[in-house]
């Protein structure tokens, strides 16, 4: 059913420029495309919005090409990871000392939060690719077959993706405490 809907709301912003409908499904899907921006920049709230808010533009300026193929949340992942990994590109080309002033930060930040478990802390020990797998997975609830189609990879090495990253994080916990008996 919410399927059906999305494509309604597509089909009426392709022909009818329908800008209300449009901010139907920005509203609908904000929230996760923000969440999965957290995940991936390790809490960075203001750069989750600023590639959100990318990612919607990229999505309404390029609706048309939509071709229902996927689920319209496929798609509009499958932008939100381009935007990051254009994002990660453009920071390469850029000195790494501003990324560690950023980590610092965060993480001085982070270590006031409470005895709760930071997990932004322990997504930033994995591989790009392996914290895009394990958000999409296990924080947003994305299938394998459906992950495979947003970061263009078979399954197979979604899984292992999954795997590998899953086998590090649960490395990095016991490392700082965390032993699995709380």
């Amino acid at each position: 059913m919410s399927q059906i809907n999305d494509i309604s709301l597509v089909a009426q912003v392709v022909v009818f420029k329908n800008t209300k409908a449009f901010d139907q499904l920005v509203q609908k899907y904000q929230a996760p495309i923000r969440r999965f921006f957290l995940n991936l920049t390790c809490g960075d709230s203001d750069l989750s919005d600023d590639l959100a808010q990318d990612t919607f533009i990229k999505a309404y300026t390029n609706i048309a090409t939509f071709k229902n193929l996927s689920n319209f949340s496929t798609w509009l992942y499958r932008i939100a990871y381009n935007v990051f990994y254009d994002y990660i590109r453009s920071r390469k080309e850029t000195t790494e000392l501003d990324s560690r002033e950023v980590d610092a930060t965060n993480s001085v930040e982070q270590e006031n939060v409470g005895q709760h478990m930071d997990i932004y802390q322990s997504l930033e020990k994995l591989k790009e690719m392996e914290r895009t797998c394990i958000t999409l997975f296990y924080m947003e609830d994305v299938s394998i077959d459906k992950i495979a189609g947003i970061v263009g990879i078979p399954a197979g090495t979604v899984k292992s993706h999954l795997a590998r990253g899953k086998e590090k994080l649960a490395m990095y916990l016991k490392q700082n405490g965390y032993d699995g008996n709380r």
